[in-house]
């Protein structure tokens, strides 16, 4: 099929139509609309958007075209989109639809001059004139930087992500480091207003059932698109979340998700006293269990797990990825567990309900919590309540406490942060559904078989997970003197406010700055996950050198700050169009690799090691909800600095390794307290000189 467009210079346009169904089913047309993508000199890349309507299921496609070069693309979003200022018809369903850009390869000088700029603050002149020679060496013409270049920008037109399989093949199921901690982000949660198992069940039953009310929106398509600074972003991560896991190996783990097979998974597992219960969260007739329903089967599930297991599984989850790549391959030899570890990475998520911990200072309180989501507190305390593979799980404790632990190669802070408002709303007015007169089936319990090599596998595993909760340092805090609303009235990003307060801070404590990443969502792009915010720069080295200097003037100080902050929003913007340094950088190397050929010295250089040594590791996840996500640090001498911003406070989570003695979380988290009044005050000066 072949359209002529006599608006672009009759240039055709030959529609690949990718039939995702029934390829006897006729196409219909129903909207045809044109929008430029990009533009490149005096080079214009657009786009037509076609609406195809195929036995009452709505596609998109969208083919590009540039007045060099046709390229073709067809797209098929997970979730239909609805512009800024166009209603929603009865019951969300958007009824226009576009697709989201690609993400775009930067130019190759762009990324080496923005990468020797980086490098300014961190390394010394000598180190920084030797890869500026690299530099140049590497993009020159007919180099191999520029030949790695050519064919980066081949990928990107043969795929509709050049860096989204790459990131998650190499950030995630590549790496080999234990989950726990050192990769799966935990969020905590307002303590509960219940403090013994009766109050645990109720709200565990109407978390499952708010999550089902969510999971209801993923189905039916009716989730409202989220949108950033006014555009909309990839919706595509949310139909990940829910019913997949992580498989370990040996060398390298794998990913799967059961909610694309032709019987999705109706069931969650629930965790208690280490031992695992496969729950049916759905009726016969296909509608979901009510919050009574649900919290009769929990009693059911604490009826049958009144006695702690005497090996607790789960911990297995924890350990090193080859070494649990490796006792995964013994277990599963046994059918049993092979039936009872597959209910396991089906079910839609896993709850854990775990046995109250040991009361402290309520200045601790959160620390402690944040310690017990992301590993669970030990192998004699609730690590044995985790399957650390698993994508997402809840965690209820009986004393109040409650949160989530995620795995990040299906998930990231944002979906699970929209996931934990939904469904804590639902918990405060859940549906007021009578529950149908009809028995439901008892609970199963897992059973496996566990043999004598296997309980030294458990044994291993709980050595070296009390060794790592042991090595854990970390501490969450309140700063309650502003919130975001306080540099907002001062015209200054939140954001760039709070990093420049985290900059001054660790300067205070070390003399110099470090190589420090800020997360940032690509979700603005199709199927984009992130790329870093590079928050140490030669004008945040500037503020924190003036900010101590009492031979500085007031103005002077300030003009330092707008300075920092405005290089940062700047970096900000840049990466928010796909332009930022890291993955860029990432995607050459790989291409390099995945042609067989040596590595460009560029990247062995050693202003690279220091460039990328994140010493500081940050994240900013807003939520509704009044809570604080937490991970760990990124390289053993580092911190990881989590933190959501309201309007009249900020949550706080910093974390360290015991194991570096130059690094203690808690007197960073005083170091930033101070930061963050002195910057205050600071902006507040003027204005109580001119009163």
């Amino acid at each position: 099929m072949t359209f002529r467009a006599p608006f672009i210079n009759n240039y055709q346009y030959t529609l690949i139509f990718h039939r995702l169904h029934n390829p006897q089913i006729p196409l219909h047309v129903s909207t045809v609309s044109l929008f430029i993508l990009n533009t490149h000199g005096k080079q214009t890349e657009v786009g037509l958007c076609i609406g195809v309507n195929a036995s009452q299921k709505r596609f998109i496609m969208m083919l590009t075209a540039s007045t060099r070069l046709l390229k073709v693309r067809v797209w098929r979003p997970t979730f239909l989109i609805k512009p800024p200022g166009f209603p929603s018809p009865a019951g969300g369903l958007f009824s226009t639809h576009f697709p989201l850009p690609q993400l775009p390869v930067p130019p190759l000088k762009h990324t080496l001059e923005h990468y020797l700029l980086a490098l300014q603050p961190l390394v010394t002149p000598e180190e920084l004139e030797q890869t500026r020679q690299m530099a140049g060496e590497f993009s020159r013409p007919r180099s191999i930087g520029q030949k790695l270049q050519d064919r980066l920008e081949r990928r990107a037109r043969r795929t509709e992500n050049w860096l989204t399989d790459w990131w998650l093949q190499s950030a995630y199921l590549e790496c080999r480091l234990p989950l726990a901690v050192h990769s799966n982000p935990a969020v905590v949660l307002p303590k509960q207003d219940y403090n013994d198992w009766k109050g645990q069940l109720r709200f565990a039953a109407k978390l499952i059932a708010g999550v089902l009310d969510f999971k209801s929106k993923i189905d039916r398509q009716t989730l409202l698109a989220e949108y950033m600074r006014g555009k909309p972003l990839c919706m595509d991560l949310y139909s990940k979340i829910l019913s997949s896991c992580r498989i370990p190996g040996p060398k390298h783990d794998t990913l799967i998700n059961y909610g694309y097979i032709r019987s999705p998974p109706a069931h969650v597992t629930v965790v208690r006293n280490f031992q695992f219960f496969h729950l049916d969260v759905y009726n016969s007739d296909g509608s979901p269990l009510t919050v009574d329903q649900i919290h009769m089967q929990l009693q059911r599930i604490r009826n049958l797990s009144w006695k702690t297991d005497k090996e607790p599984l789960g911990v297995l989850t924890s350990d090193h990825r080859n070494t649990w790549g490796q006792a995964y391959n013994t277990l599963m030899r046994d059918k049993l567990n092979r039936e009872s570890v597959r209910a396991i990475q089906k079910s839609i998520f896993t709850v854990c309900l775990d046995s109250p911990v040991l009361k402290i200072s309520e200045e601790k309180y959160t620390s402690r919590m944040a310690a017990q989501m992301l590993h669970g507190g030990g192998s004699y305390s609730n690590s044995g309540n985790r399957w650390f593979d698993k994508t997402l799980q809840f965690i209820v404790g009986e004393d109040g406490s409650c949160g989530v632990i995620y795995e990040q190669s299906s998930a990231e802070g944002p979906p699970i942060a929209t996931i934990l408002d939904h469904v804590l709303d639902y918990c405060k007015d859940p549906d007021t559904v009578r529950a149908p007169m009809i028995p439901l089936p008892l609970p199963k319990k897992l059973y496996f078989y566990i043999t004598p090599e296997i309980k030294r596998d458990i044994e291993h595993a709980k050595q070296n997970l009390d060794i790592l909760v042991n090595d854990l340092d970390i501490s969450c805090f309140t700063y309650r003197n502003f919130g975001k609303d306080f540099p907002k009235l001062h015209s200054i990003s939140p954001d760039s406010f709070i990093q420049m307060a985290l900059q001054l801070a660790y300067f205070r404590m070390y003399k110099e700055l470090c190589a420090t990443c800020e997360s940032v969502s690509l979700r603005n792009f199709h199927l984009g996950r992130t790329d870093v915010i590079r928050s140490s720069s030669a004008d945040s080295l500037e503020f924190v050198k003036t900010m101590d200097d009492t031979e500085k003037e007031v103005g002077q100080k300030i003009a330092a700050l707008r300075k920092a902050v405005d290089s940062h929003s700047a970096y900000t913007d840049m990466a928010l169009k796909g332009m930022a340094i890291d993955r860029h950088l990432l995607g050459l190397k790989l291409q390099a690799i995945e042609e067989g050929l040596s590595v460009p010295e560029i990247f062995m250089d050693t202003s690279f090691a220091v460039a990328t040594h994140w010493r500081l590791s940050t994240g900013q996840v807003p939520a509704r909800t009044d809570c604080v996500m937490c991970f760990g640090p990124m390289v053993p001498d580092g911190y990881g600095v989590w933190y959501n911003p309201l309007e009249d406070h900020i949550n706080f989570s910093v974390s360290a390794f015991n194991c570096c003695e130059e690094t203690n979380a808690e007197s960073f988290s005083k170091s930033l307290e101070a930061a963050l009044l002195d910057i205050q005050n600071l902006v507040l000066e003027p204005s109580n000189q001119t009163a």
